[in-house]
């Protein structure tokens, strides 16, 4: 019989991270949820001291280490202030990973951060993505703010990636891979919330029609992504970026990959 492995999960109440959670738990591995409310740690990860609260009570629950982290916690471009975003999908999923490396180191496990198949498109501010990793968050905040949500959401998730691959090769001589997922257009509650939006709306719903695959992805597709990067049978996988949507990405960039 194999050992229990052991998940934590931001953003694991709902969608992408609760379908994740489910498919973990039903093959036998323990998973700790981690979200603002209905989850085995609630906390706000927009700042640092939620970070904080959120490590320390990891370590009481997985005092030997953990297998897997999924940073999955993030919100949308239709969330005001922009700021709120840059922090949560940005600085927060940074902070997240940093505080809970000490656990990974102990298994060796494996990272996955969430980012976006709109974070390569072109058109995006680049003196915001500049200032989220120089890790200036006042100035990214205050930056934000003057633009859009098009460019918090789609610039906190390029700036992600970018963290992600200069810092991957580092991680892994601790012995913790980490790798990214790029979904596109997935059916969550969030991605409702961004469908009814006034400003947001009607561009996203025809957006929606050019997805190759012919239909927006559910949760567990995703979550089928991720298990593959969490596993061992991708353990020579680091600092990738796994595009998830259908065939979209490739659709508008054929020759950049």
């Amino acid at each position: 019989m194999s050992e229990e492995k052991v998940y934590a999960i931001t953003g694991g109440a709902s969608g992408i991270g609760a379908a994740l959670s489910e498919k973990l738990q039903a093959r036998g591995d323990k998973v700790i949820s981690i979200d603002i409310l209905r989850a085995d740690i609630n906390v706000d990860l927009s700042g640092r001291e939620g970070c904080e609260a959120m490590s320390q009570k990891l370590a009481e629950l997985s005092p030997e280490g953990l297998d897997g982290f999924v940073a999955c916690a993030g919100v949308g471009p239709h969330i005001k202030p922009f700021s709120l975003i840059d922090q949560i999908n940005y600085f927060g999923a940074i902070a997240s990973v940093e505080h809970t490396l000490p656990l990974l180191e102990r298994k060796h496990g494996s990272i996955v951060l969430v980012s976006s198949n709109s974070a390569p498109l072109p058109g995006l501010n680049e003196s915001h993505i500049d200032l989220l990793l120089s890790g200036d968050e006042q100035k990214a905040c205050e930056l934000i703010a003057t633009l859009d949500g098009h460019n918090a959401y789609a610039g906190s998730k390029r700036a992600l990636v970018r963290w992600m691959r200069k810092q991957s090769a580092h991680y892994m001589k601790k012995g913790v891979r980490m790798n990214a997922v790029a979904p596109g257009m997935t059916k969550t509650a969030l991605t409702d919330q961004v469908f009814e939006d006034e400003l947001y709306g009607k561009a996203m719903r025809e957006f929606a029609k050019s997805i190759p695959y012919g239909e927006v992805a559910t949760p567990d597709m995703i979550a089928d992504a991720m298990i593959f990067l969490l596993d061992p049978v991708s353990r020579f996988v680091c600092g990738s970026v796994l595009v998830v949507d259908g065939g979209q990405d490739a659709l508008l960039r054929e020759d950049p990959f």
